[in-house]
């Protein structure tokens, strides 16, 4: 399993919108977002907010046996949860997921496991 991770700018005032959205993703949304991932191969997702002098940031972890695949396959997609779920991400941090990733992916420069 490949893990990869990024950083989004939560726009100004949108902490509380975030933790909403992830409350109702978790909650009455559940079995939309379980099938979401089981469609594009994810098996762990973690999200973290990150205060910072610049404003808060949206920490996004996600594990699959190939995560450029599942993210392209996510941009590209058409599912009604899925176009829900890009909707309140440029809402939230004014990222238009509906596009791929521009440029490289991030660089892992550290990684450690105890196993």
């Amino acid at each position: 399993m490949a893990s990869i991770a990024f950083a989004f700018p939560l726009l100004p005032g949108k902490a509380d919108a975030g933790r909403r959205f992830a409350a109702e993703v978790l909650g009455p949304r559940r079995r939309e977002w379980e099938e979401s991932e089981r469609r594009l191969g994810i098996t762990r997702e973690n999200w973290y907010l990150q205060p910072s002098p610049n404003g808060d940031m949206v920490i996004v972890y996600f594990e699959a046996s190939d995560p450029a695949q599942s993210l392209g396959a996510f941009s590209q997609s058409q599912a009604p949860f899925d176009l829900w779920f890009k909707q309140q991400v440029q809402d939230l941090c004014g990222v238009d997921m509906n596009q791929p990733p521009a440029g490289p992916p991030p660089e892992a420069f550290f990684e450690w496991s105890a196993s």
